[in-house]
């Protein structure tokens, strides 16, 4: 067999086709019209402004992770997207129809849940299934169809007849899941999808996840797992106290860092913190994911200033390496240290953590 090197000119033909095509591909999505498209969300129960001014664009075939404290707005901007409450002000559209009411029915290719999924305890999983696609009003072979190619899709096909009251919280999450692919959904809003699951089965619903995108649908994904929404999305959207943070790339929020990042090991690391404090151009806080340790971050001068001053006061400096910003770190930074933390991480901030 003759072979071909990568200068002939075939080669090179065939490689610039693919190229263009990979452009095109790229260019094509980038150019697609918004399959969600939120402006100005105001919502205020009693005298709390929960959301003010929110906005939210997704296009097909993109995940776009949701971040947030807990209270920031992340669950209401989820209903109010989906339909399930209605703003004081904004608009919501969805594959490019407007979301007015809540009594509007919901459009064909969307689809989610918020919070924990329910369902009838006393049926069985595929029984609640069939109910909830009998609501599109399909034909029965179809619903059928449909029911069961989802069972399959979140791994639930051997447990499908078993009452859902006795469903562990995993196999709950999954039927939710397999609910929401019901619609074959065009767009997808889905609330901490991983929660309760084991590793293997996150891995499979992670996945999933993924997979719809590349089909082509705009999935939305609230999640307290930095990983996971680093390992999924390409784009987040981070609210606090009401209101949007920042919305692009993971990438563009790290090249937004003001300074480096340092892991710092110490011979006494709550001594080191202490000294820390009310030092200019400096921060200090306990590392991310599960590390010992402390985050520094700060320019060369004032990094330089705090080493000296560790020596000074008997404090031995045992490593100090240059990290790349977590999407955790960048978070704690947008929100001033408030997050849903891991019961490894204390809510003063200081290093009294855990490791085990």
């Amino acid at each position: 067999m003759q072979r071909v090197h990568n200068s002939s000119p075939a080669a090179l033909v065939s490689l610039q086709a693919l190229e263009r095509a990979a452009n095109t591909q790229h260019s094509d999505r980038a150019a697609a019209p918004l399959a969600i498209e939120v402006r100005g969300i105001r919502k205020r129960y009693g005298d709390r402004d929960v959301l003010t001014d929110v906005g939210l664009q997704v296009r097909p075939g993109h995940l776009h992770g949701l971040l947030g404290p807990n209270g920031a707005g992340k669950t209401t901007l989820m209903r109010v997207v989906l339909g399930l409450i209605q703003p004081d002000a904004g608009s919501v559209h969805l594959l490019g129809a407007p979301v007015r009411a809540t009594t509007d029915p919901v459009a064909d290719g969307v689809s989610g849940y918020v919070e924990t999924p329910s369902f009838y305890p006393y049926l069985s999983g595929r029984r609640n299934l069939l109910l909830l696609a009998r609501l599109d009003d399909n034909p029965t072979s179809d619903r059928r169809a449909r029911v069961e190619r989802v069972l399959d899709q979140v791994g639930l096909s051997a447990h499908a007849d078993s009452a859902v009251s006795g469903y562990s919280a995993g196999m709950r999450q999954r039927l939710g899941l397999a609910a929401a692919l019901l619609r074959s959904p065009k767009v997808l809003l889905l609330d901490e999808p991983t929660s309760s699951l084991d590793p293997a089965a996150a891995s499979d619903v992670r996945a999933l996840v993924k997979g719809l995108a590349a089909e082509g649908a705009a999935v939305v994904l609230s999640s307290h797992d930095m990983a996971e929404v680093e390992e999924l999305c390409d784009e987040l959207t981070v609210i606090d106290r009401g209101a949007v943070v920042y919305s692009g790339s993971v990438g563009e929020l790290r090249q937004r860092a003001p300074s480096a990042l340092h892991l710092l090991h110490t011979s006494d690391d709550f001594a080191a913190h202490d000294l820390a404090l009310g030092r200019r151009g400096l921060k200090v806080r306990p590392a991310c994911d599960g590390e010992s340790g402390l985050e520094v971050t700060g320019e060369t001068d004032a990094l330089d200033a705090y080493t000296v001053a560790l020596g000074q006061a008997g404090i031995a400096l045992r490593s100090l390496e240059r990290r790349t910003r977590s999407l955790e770190s960048l978070f704690l930074e947008l929100t001033g240290g408030r997050q849903n933390a891991p019961p490894s991480v204390p809510a003063e901030g200081l290093p009294t953590r855990s490791l085990a």
